[in-house]
């Protein structure tokens, strides 16, 4: 047996704008960052892809994570930051709704999609590749109010 009610009511909640930012780094290794670097992945535009990815993930979010509720997504932003020295992609979203619950869920899940998405498009060159560091780096708005990342 299940403990638990299963997914928060939320109706006597405030519809307030709420926004949340997570992160996320993909280590690819010499090689395979070389290749990004150089737009000749074998798969296409791999973070072109990653973006687009992103996308689908932070609107189906409530398909994937059986509890969280189904949202309004007013804006997604996807950003990368390319380090050469490191060979990584940090990976960055921001969400924004207009509603009774947040959308850490949808940002989060849209940063670890769209770092799967780098691995699977250049998992050919080496399988390697390390993904970490996914993390909520802050949100607004709800009954919680603010959060910012400290670290």
């Amino acid at each position: 047996m299940i403990e638990g009610d299963g997914m928060v009511d939320i109706s006597a909640k405030d519809v307030t704008v709420r926004t949340a930012k997570a992160g996320g780094k993909v280590i690819l290794g010499e090689k395979a960052f070389g290749i990004l670097e150089a737009g000749t992945c074998a798969k296409g535009d791999v973070l072109a892809t990653a973006k687009v990815a992103a996308l689908q993930a932070a609107k189906s979010t409530a398909a994937l994570i059986p509890m969280c509720h189904p949202i309004t997504i007013e804006s997604v932003k996807v950003d990368f930051i390319k380090d050469k020295c490191e060979g990584s992609v940090t990976v960055t979203v921001i969400v924004k709704s207009s509603g009774k619950t947040g959308v850490e869920m949808e940002a989060l899940a849209a940063v670890s999609v769209a770092c799967l998405t780098i691995y699977d498009m250049l998992k050919y060159v080496g399988k390697g590749m390390v993904i970490g560091e996914i993390m909520l780096l802050n949100k607004t708005g709800g009954k919680s109010g603010d959060y910012k990342r400290q670290d």
